[in-house]
């Protein structure tokens, strides 16, 4: 595999982590628009133009300083606006809101995969479209999957959290509505005492696998492009 400095690596990962942030967004309000809500729509959140919406934190300093560490790579983007309450079934249709967004991911992932493929298919002349592409559905791959993954735990406000409030009978579902200004620091807590890796890591692991073998990519070559791209 290429070595790669960290301009390089930042170039690899911009559009791989922008679409993944900001599809997951439009995705949401796209769903919502569709049963009732223009919230979205009307502030000119349905867009693909990333400009709109990065957080400064979330999407830029975040993610560039765990690429100068050389380690995990995360990032989120400003939440899309949702009236529930202009939706036509509110409870039951907050479900398939909250559950657009990973559902984005997911797709996204398969689409960098096959990336990946073409990239794999052309990489025997070495040649530098060859390398970006494989590493950038590498890339894609990887924080597809880790969004997709993290968002379905069923911790408000978390889109799993979302889903799993909507599924749930009016008085259990209004509890756990009353966690949702905890949760981020209960997210904190379980990323602290590497609780999540216990959680997610399995499920991670398993769409990698799947989506690396539609790739026609083998696990050390997957395994070989990440620790270049995490410049290990």
């Amino acid at each position: 595999m290429f070595e790669l400095n960290l301009l390089q690596r930042i170039a690899v990962w911009a559009l791989p982590v922008l679409f993944a942030i900001t599809v997951h967004e439009v995705a949401h309000g796209w769903v919502a628009r569709h049963f009732g809500d223009p919230t979205a729509m009307m502030l000119g959140r349905l867009t693909l133009n990333p400009l709109k919406h990065i957080d400064p934190i979330g999407t830029l300093l975040i993610p560039g300083l765990m690429l100068m560490m050389g380690g995990f790579i995360f990032g989120w983007a400003k939440p899309v606006p949702v009236t529930w309450r202009n939706l036509r079934r509110p409870k039951q249709d907050m479900v398939w809101v909250a559950l657009a967004g990973p559902a984005a991911n997911l797709i996204m992932a398969i689409g960098w995969a096959v990336i990946a493929k073409i990239g794999i298919m052309t990489y025997a002349d070495g040649s530098l479209s060859a390398v970006f592409m494989l590493y950038s559905g590498v890339a894609g791959i990887y924080i597809n999957v880790i969004l997709m993954t993290l968002n379905l735990l069923p911790l408000p406000p978390l889109d799993g959290g979302r889903v799993l409030t909507g599924l749930l009978p009016g008085p259990l579902a209004w509890k756990l509505s009353r966690v949702e200004p905890y949760g981020f620091f209960i997210l904190l807590a379980l990323f602290y005492f590497r609780i999540l890796d216990y959680l997610l890591v399995p499920v991670i692991n398993f769409f990698d696998m799947l989506l690396t073998q539609f790739a026609g990519m083998k696990p050390a070559l997957y395994g070989a492009a990440l620790t270049a791209l995490m410049g290990h």
